[in-house]
């Protein structure tokens, strides 16, 4: 018999204003030990320099997660022009210089071939593997190898100052999968001056703003205290894109069985993800088909 994990039984959403200087998965941790949790998951990794939104996700809720990366996110950021490093911020060598400064003008006529769906190679220095190895781990050993190109949607790119000739500060919103540092490097091929980014911020995550995170510090201060709970979101914030049908007490008990069951209303088309839900609480996701939900996940909280 499997050993059970020790910890408390809670689930929801923190959203942590990550700060720089820490992994994601440390922040991860972090949250796990205050809460004393058993479980613990985020929704999309954030470069240990990268600031703002990482939200943090406990026990049940950590089955909503991958609806959350799925989801859109923004970022604003900074770009050095003129210089290219090896791991496209600020942290890595400078492997390349360049003398031309872009004007606003021709920054702005640039973005357009970084928005919609396009193509972008991921740093050499990113989590992507390369047969079992992480691609850093080869860029650090000094390997050559070659990151194919991945598939990206970019919803929105604006230049949203200009603080000197050097500098550019931008906002970007775009769908999972994307590294803002391999944007910067590929606009400053593009403008042919060279790029890297100096800063990094995500501002929104799917439903989670960085507005509403919470600090490490206070994690911290409030750790294994009743109070800190009362900074918990609901696990049905994960599900906030995805339609909700609601149901009866039956259909509630055959869905947690893992059974078609019927809900009572429906925003879903034949065919669509959705979630299930009874007295306000997630029952489970599934497929939408003729007055029933199929479900692929189901949740073990609530009434």
């Amino acid at each position: 018999m499997a050993r059970r994990r020790k910890g408390r039984d809670i689930s929801g959403w923190l959203v942590v204003d990550k700060p720089a200087g820490i992994t994601s998965t440390a922040v991860v941790n972090k949250v796990r030990w205050a809460f004393d949790a058993r479980k613990a998951g985020h929704a999309g990794t954030l470069d240990p320099e990268a600031t703002g939104v990482l939200a943090v996700a406990l026990g049940e809720a950590t089955k909503t997660v991958p609806f959350v990366t799925d989801a859109l996110k923004a970022y604003r950021f900074t770009i050095r022009f003129g210089q290219a490093t090896n791991t496209d911020d600020a942290e890595g060598e400078v492997i390349a210089t360049a003398e031309a400064r872009p004007s606003d003008a021709e920054i702005e006529a640039a973005l357009s071939q970084f928005t919609g769906d396009i193509s972008q190679v991921p740093p050499q220095f990113s989590a992507v593997k390369i047969d079992g190895d992480r691609a850093y781990k080869r860029a650090r050993e000094g390997d050559s190898f070659e990151l194919a190109a991945r598939p990206l949607y970019v919803d929105a790119l604006r230049l949203v100052e200009r603080p000197d000739p050097d500098h550019a500060v931008l906002d970007m919103v775009c769908g999972k999968g994307g590294y803002v540092r391999a944007l910067a490097r590929d606009l400053g091929r593009a403008l042919g001056c060279h790029g890297h980014v100096t800063g990094l911020r995500r501002t929104w995550s799917g439903p989670f703003d960085a507005e509403d995170g919470v600090s490490l510090d206070l994690v911290d201060e409030l750790a294994k205290s009743p109070e800190l709970d009362t900074y918990l979101l609901p696990l049905e914030d994960g599900l906030a894109d995805l339609p909700e049908l609601r149901c009866t007490a039956e259909g509630a008990a055959r869905l947690r069985n893992g059974n078609p069951g019927m809900v009572l209303t429906s925003e879903a088309d034949y065919g669509d993800v959705a979630w299930a839900s009874y007295q306000g609480h997630a029952v489970a996701v599934g497929i939408y088909r003729a007055g029933e939900l199929h479900p692929t996940r189901v949740f073990r909280t609530g009434a």
